[in-house]
């Protein structure tokens, strides 16, 4: 009985690798080439150890504590302390996002689309198809673990010996292993591919705000997030086991209930029904947009708590932030307040280009939804009857721009809030506001980007968040490592002036403007004039 139950898998397991080989690759061989052209970076940036104490003592600011996670070895802050303390969790974050996308892609996605049954009706076991994915994702996450370890300890840095580099490699590959393990629960709870994603990313999410939180004024709380416990490793100073012991073991006990829930539950059912839908469409339903709406109404109302959540953990921190900058004479020398703005809103500058970047996410998803319809072959249906093609795209587009603003609106009252409670002499919500709004032109420029996309070249879609990463990168670690500006203005978020530290620049905002406009254009002309082939 038992052989049935998983007959065939190594089979099945050969058949996934096959299917996703180069996007496997492509996954490992990007986050090695970010991981391994790093920590040379730090070496030539800060070469010296008064250089490096200089850097320690603005990570001890409660704001770089929720971003990165708390503080370790910064008496002595080595080379190595720096790679472990400032890189380990957003690699830890991508390495989490592969495995979440590879497993929804090989459980919900295959099962919506019939090839689980198309599978099933061959001489297959009813848990061949997730052990199977479990495994394909379990390896590739262990090839990354042992990739990154060893690449690391290749360097030859001084203070990254060789069980640092590979308690830093596994540190990514547990973190990949227990969302492997997350996913594929929420593969049996929820009922179809958006359900298992939006739960998956929703519960990552989670885990960084309440770390996030939690890092700055409650360990215990910290202890309840996953990132976390891999955070506790203090790689290439303490180099502790146990949090990898301890997420693994989670992931193997999480393992257990979806290989249980996926043995009980029927296929393409899931164990939170779908609700019975109306017996007739209203009227706003039976036009594009609405149904835009609808289908991506609970995405929209996830993100919009998350970025309210993001605004607010890191405004929460701000009063402390006050405190800091009072006691340290070394954060006073290298930030010297411009006149007439505290250090705070200096830093207000730097969390609103990374804010903006996470808040450029849920608009892409919006607008990409019309491709992924496409790929669903359900466009083709409403194209045969009276809906113009502009008039379709023109619903996601509009979907995409509010969700835009309310996203980045949602977060500054977030921030606003969380930061007037805590601060004696709080920011002004006209400053803040100000200071997120700038950043709408770059918004609007990438959803023009994957507009032009859909319009001219749909099989590119991806790029997009190919350059969405490439933002983050040079805005968020380009001060960090000191890449050159021309990199920076490669990127719309690089060009924004910084408010309210700088003037405001309106002619680089009317450039952007301008260019947002005119892909758009170009994306509604093309996707009027190409096969639609769904």
């Amino acid at each position: 009985m038992s052989n049935k139950i998983y007959s065939n898998t190594g089979k099945l397991t050969r058949f996934i690798l096959r299917q996703d080989r180069v996007r496997i690759s492509t996954w490992i061989i990007a986050i090695t080439l970010i991981t391994m052209i790093v920590a040379p970076a730090f070496t030539e940036l800060y070469p010296t150890a008064m250089e490096r104490q200089a850097i320690a003592e603005t990570m001890k600011n409660p704001a770089m504590t929720a971003m990165v996670g708390p503080g370790y070895g910064l008496d002595n802050y080595t080379i190595g302390a720096m790679m472990g303390h400032q890189m380990l969790l957003f690699t830890a974050i991508a390495v989490a996002i592969m495995s979440i996308l590879f497993v929804a892609r090989h459980t919900r996605v295959d099962e919506e689309e019939g090839r689980i049954e198309m599978v099933r009706s061959l001489p297959v076991g009813r848990l061949s198809n997730i052990i199977g994915t479990t495994l394909v994702s379990f390896g590739t996450n262990i090839i990354l673990a042992l990739i990154v370890g060893f690449g690391l300890f290749a360097l030859s840095i001084e203070s990254m010996d060789l069980m640092g580099s590979i308690l830093y490699g596994a540190v990514l590959g547990v973190t990949g292993i227990f969302f492997t393990a997350l996913t594929s629960l929420f593969a049996q709870i929820s009922s179809n591919s958006r359900g298992t994603i939006g739960l998956s990313l929703a519960f990552l999410g989670l885990a960084y705000f309440i770390r996030a939180i939690g890092d700055v004024s409650s360990e215990a709380l910290s202890m309840l997030s996953p990132l976390g416990w891999v955070l506790r490793t203090e790689v290439y100073v303490n180099n502790y086991w146990w949090p990898v012991i301890l997420t693994l073991a989670a992931s193997l006990v999480i393992l257990g209930i979806a290989f249980y829930l996926n043995s009980i539950r029927d296929l393409g059912a899931g164990f939170i029904p779908s609700k019975p839908g109306r017996k007739t469409a209203t009227a706003f339903l039976q036009g594009p947009l609405g149904l835009g709406l609808r289908l991506q109404r609970t995405a929209i109302i996830a993100w919009a708590v998350g970025m309210l959540l993001l605004g607010a953990s890191y405004g929460s921190v701000f009063g402390d932030l006050e405190t800091f900058f009072v006691d340290n004479e070394i954060i006073q020398q290298m930030l010297p307040p411009s006149e007439g703005y505290s250090l705070t809103e200096q830093f207000l500058t730097m969390l609103m280009s990374v804010i903006a970047i996470f808040a450029t996410v849920p608009p892409l998803i919006m607008i990409l939804k019309l491709r992924g319809e496409e790929k669903q072959e359900r466009t083709e249906n409403l194209l045969t009857r009276a809906v113009p093609r502009t008039k379709l795209m023109g619903s996601f587009f509009a979907i995409s721009i509010v969700t835009g603003f309310i996203m980045l609106f949602l977060t500054v009252v977030g921030l606003w809030s969380a930061g007037s409670a805590v601060m004696e002499d709080p920011i002004s919500f006209s400053t803040t506001f100000g200071a997120a709004m700038v950043y709408l032109p770059s918004m609007w420029m990438m959803i023009g980007i994957a507009v032009l996309l859909i319009g001219i070249l749909p099989q590119g879609t991806s790029f997009i968040w190919l350059y969405l990463g490439y933002s983050f990168l040079v805005v968020y670690l380009g001060g960090l490592l000191d890449f050159p500006e021309w990199l920076a203005n490669l990127s719309p978020y690089g060009i924004v002036p910084q408010l309210p530290i700088e003037e405001m620049n309106y002619l680089s905002l009317l450039i952007v403007t301008a260019i947002s406009i005119v892909l758009t254009i170009v994306g509604f002309m093309g996707y009027n004039k190409r096969d639609i082939k769904g």
